[in-house]
């Protein structure tokens, strides 16, 4: 008798994006000055410089993300609770108070110009769950590290707090629910998972580049 192999069954949209790019994101997570910052080895320029690079990258993804908000799969993930950027502002006034904000980045530009140039909704999708599930998952152990660290007792590290989000797991989990209902086909998935590897590959850009002056960041 012959044995007939059962059918595959694709996985879902979001499964295909965290496995597609877990080497992307194991990469980023593992750079030596990610590595640092959660061993709670950085001062406090080592942590200014990342947030500079933060508030750039999240005013464009967030200006970018508005514009195409009317987007089917844009739309299916924007949110206004997740945006970032004026807690960024915040935690900036609160480490680097009058400080200039605009900075030299070569990584952050290209950043930046990734999400400019995007005019797939499926694409600003790759960056939207790349950083606002990242900031709700192990972001959330980077802001209690550097709370401790400091001694901060709470200020300085809004970016980690999402005030109307108060239950990360259940809003994790309907997040990727709406994404395994957009219903992309096999190449638009494919096409999609690449770019959250471009993302996660940026963000080892931003380390890598801040990397670099780790000798100088170490407390």
């Amino acid at each position: 008798m012959t044995v007939t192999d059962a059918p595959t069954v694709a996985p879902s949209l979001s499964t295909a994006m965290r496995e597609g790019s877990m080497a992307e994101h194991e990469a980023a997570e593992h750079s030596p000055y990610m590595s640092e910052l959660l061993e709670g080895r950085l001062n406090e320029q080592g942590y200014i410089d990342y947030l500079l690079r933060l508030r750039a990258v999240y005013a464009t993804m967030e200006r970018v993300i508005r514009a195409h908000s009317d987007d089917r799969l844009v739309a299916a993930v924007h949110d206004p609770a997740l945006e970032r950027l004026a807690a960024i502002e915040a935690d900036l006034d609160h480490w680097a108070p009058g400080v200039a904000r605009e900075l030299d980045s070569p990584a952050t530009a290209a950043y930046q110009q990734r999400l400019e140039d995007a005019e797939w909704g499926g694409a600003l999708v790759a960056h939207h769950y790349t950083r606002y599930l990242g900031d709700l998952s192990g972001g959330q152990a980077i802001g209690r590290i550097l709370d401790r660290a400091f001694g901060l007792d709470g200020a300085g590290v809004a970016f980690y707090d999402f005030a109307e989000i108060p239950k990360p797991k259940p809003y994790k989990d309907a997040y990727r629910a709406r994404l395994d209902a957009l219903g992309l086909d096999e190449a638009d998935t494919a096409r999609l998972v690449e770019e959250v590897k471009v993302a996660f590959r940026m963000n080892q850009a931003l380390f890598n580049e801040l990397a670099g002056n780790l000798d100088s960041y170490r407390r």
